[in-house]
């Protein structure tokens, strides 16, 4: 059927506020297949850009460490959902001057070793690992797509202007990785689920915020710099997040410890410099 152009307008209106709906109902146009097309295709993006995010091809006994010992462990939590859905893998880029970590829609997650360098424990970068799995499980980059190209990308599909949709979002995704920046409800939620993730694992849940503290008592967030233009930009609001997961462990019934003044269960601190520290170039 053929719309005129009085039919056009009037779905033009009618797509605006169904799309307006669901972005406050947090609602998402994107499939999960969708989610692992589109992360695959920004992948892809990133692989052919290795000036600025160079694959770490160092000692590969650190990337299959982290893989096996932290991320495969924390995959396998009840938690998590969409572990046979998404198509998760762990990909180190070697930044060194960079302290961020980030994750595609579909399950990707890469860790910059920059961060690697920082993070003294692995309870610190499960809890890090884990935040980023909760925003491609919780699906937090296409829900901001949704409200960014929701009603541009509908109506054209039911005007039959229906160009190759993926290359336009991967080529905005990718510059600058900006639709990663993440809301304040994103990282909230983000945070909560990295703690029922760990849960279930032999690392203490709260490592979530083991990072937080550590960049505050180094006097790094008030600063910035030092690597963090990237992470403050794409992960809001560090220092509210500590208090915030406080609250969480004592409701859930585990002790508040902060990275400073606990070495106990779950902690793993020697275990970090043994298997991550001492294998990352000097």
């Amino acid at each position: 059927m053929k719309l005129t152009k009085y039919s056009a307008v009037v779905l033009s209106v009618a797509f605006t506020f169904f799309i307006s709906a669901c972005s406050s109902l947090g609602m998402n146009i994107f499939s999960d297949a969708d989610e692992v097309a589109l992360g695959a295709n920004v992948a892809n993006e990133i692989a052919a850009n290795q000036q600025e995010y160079p694959v770490f091809r160092g000692d590969p006994a650190l990337k299959q460490y982290i893989k096996s010992q932290i991320f495969d462990q924390i995959l396998v939590a009840n938690a998590i959902k969409k572990r046979s859905v998404y198509q998760y893998e762990l990909e180190i880029i070697d930044r060194p001057d960079v302290l961020n970590a980030f994750a595609l829609p579909g399950g990707k997650v890469y860790v910059y070793t920059g961060l690697l360098k920082y993070l003294d424990s692995e309870a610190a970068l499960a809890g890090v690992i884990g935040h980023e799995i909760a925003h491609a499980e919780r699906r937090h980059a296409t829900q901001r797509m949704t409200t960014q190209y929701g009603t541009a990308m509908l109506i054209s599909l039911v005007l039959g202007q229906n160009p190759n949709q993926y290359v336009e979002i991967a080529a905005n995704l990718f510059a600058g990785l900006s639709l990663l920046s993440n809301s304040r409800s994103a990282e909230d939620e983000s945070d909560k689920f990295s703690i029922e993730y760990l849960k279930e694992t032999r690392f203490y849940p709260g490592g979530v915020k083991f990072f937080f503290e550590k960049l505050r008592d180094d006097g790094k967030v008030s600063a910035g710099g030092g690597g963090l233009e990237t992470f403050l930009s794409t992960h809001p609001d560090p220092i509210a997040r500590i208090s915030t997961t406080d609250k969480r462990l004592k409701e859930t019934g585990f002790s508040v410890f902060s990275y400073t003044n606990y070495a106990g269960q779950g902690v793993f601190r020697n275990e970090y410099v043994q298997n991550i520290t001492n294998r990352l170039p000097k």
